[in-house]
């Protein structure tokens, strides 16, 4: 097994290659969407591995987070196409300035460097990230969690024959083999050799790398996502967001995990969330939604009730806090306080309403009438995602390839001094 320092040195090496290459990105993009392909029983005969061993250890939701299918390897191909399709940021020019002496100054999109990723359980976050990685110009180091190591090294198999059959180097795509936490760590404090750290998973994950990292660090992926239906919410559009933010995957981080109900509105709605969420979802033999419920919820319907952390917990599984609020104001106010700057919406009807929950709520996504599952990288036309930033510097929401660029000036003269 290579050590984690020979494969950052092999990366950081590799590097030039890809400066001097850029016509070839797109063709190694295609040539790796057609290896996804071709290597799809390997990767799936890895991926069983995966979860049988997983089976024990995590829930149905996570195992659903870990699984590949034929379809869902398919959809991961097709994503490396729309990257492939998309304008290369690399070189853009982003302003031009003429100052008075005759000197023009760009303002020139460059790539990051060596851009690495630590993730968890997700493995076509492997493919995803090394395309974005590519098409921006930037070489990409791999960390996988142990739970998915089969699944990531078979996709890393396949994207080393993409890059081969484009006449790239297999080490513009470094694979971390050691899964300890020490790998972890080296990647952190790689000073020099990694040129900004994705951290993409848990709270625990991320509250690491910010705390330990050396080396410049995006935070990235908790999401306690809030919906909240406002005094005029159509209801039947109401409980069709919800039902949707929750259900469709709720394992994954933009999956809704509170729900906030203006008390004019709550004699009706909850009832009927509860035959929708709860009783429809058992007859049909699906998981039921738990609903953890405050006070004021409580005297409306049965369920959980609410402990003092549910409000402040990504769950991501069938679990939903629900809490009845006076106004837009206490739904604004109750975000403020235990949102983790993923991802909101408002159902309304009420223009004003609307105006200020998006001005007020400060949240990477902020939606109005919509469910929160569109906050990806797909969804938002940027062909896939290395995740999605909860800060504020460099990058935030939905992290595509402009987001994997920085600038420099570039300033062109005719001899002026100064």
């Amino acid at each position: 097994m290579r050590t984690t320092g020979e494969i950052l040195r092999e990366t950081r090496e590799a590097l030039p290659t890809l400066v001097s290459s850029r016509d070839l990105k797109n063709e190694a993009l295609r040539a790796i969407s057609a290896r996804l392909i071709s290597e799809t029983d390997n990767i799936l005969k890895a991926n069983r591995a995966d979860v049988e061993a997983a089976g024990e250890l995590y829930g149905s939701v996570m195992i659903d987070r870990l699984t590949l299918t034929e379809e869902r390897i398919k959809d991961m191909a097709e994503g490396v196409i729309k990257v492939a399709e998309l304008p290369d940021p690399e070189g853009r020019i982003l302003s031009r300035v003429e100052r008075p002496n005759g000197m023009v100054i760009e303002k020139t999109a460059v790539p990051l460097g060596v851009v690495a990723i630590i993730y968890e359980s997700r493995p076509n976050v492997t493919s995803d990230a090394a395309v974005l990685a590519l098409k921006s110009g930037n070489a990409v180091i791999l960390r996988g969690g142990r739970e998915a190591y089969r699944s990531n090294e078979a996709i890393v198999r396949a994207i080393h024959l993409g890059l081969r059959d484009a006449g790239l180097p297999e080490a513009l795509v470094g694979f971390i083999e050691d899964t300890d936490h020490r790998s972890a760590d080296e990647l952190m404090e790689a000073v020099g050799l990694v040129d900004m750290l994705i951290p993409r998973g848990g709270a625990g994950l991320i509250r690491r790398c910010v705390e330990r990292a050396k080396v410049p660090c995006i935070q990235t992926g908790t999401g306690i996502c809030h919906v909240y239906a406002d005094a005029s919410a159509d209801l039947d559009m109401t409980l069709d967001i919800v039902e949707n933010a929750k259900t469709s995957r709720p394992s994954v981080c933009n999956a809704e995990e509170v729900l906030l109900v203006h008390k004019d509105i709550a004699k009706e709605l909850l009832p009927r969330l509860k035959e929708r969420l709860v009783d429809q979802r058992q007859a049909k033999d699906l998981v039921p939604v738990e609903l953890r419920l405050d006070e004021k919820a409580r005297e409306i319907i049965s369920g959980t009730p609410a402990g003092p952390e549910d409000f402040d917990t990504e769950f991501l599984d069938y679990i939903l806090a629900v809490a009845v609020v006076n106004d837009v104001d206490q739904a604004i106010a109750h975000i403020a306080a235990h949102s983790t700057g993923h991802s909101e919406a408002i159902i309304t009807n009420d223009a004003s309403n609307a105006d200020k929950f998006t001005t007020l709520v400060d949240s990477a996504a902020v939606y109005v009438n919509c469910s929160t599952r569109f906050t990806d990288g797909g969804e938002f036309g940027l062909g896939c995602e290395m995740g999605i930033s909860t800060q504020k510097l460099h990058a935030r929401g939905p992290m595509g390839l402009e987001e994997l660029t920085t600038y420099k000036y570039v300033i062109k003269g005719n001899g002026q001094t100064r």
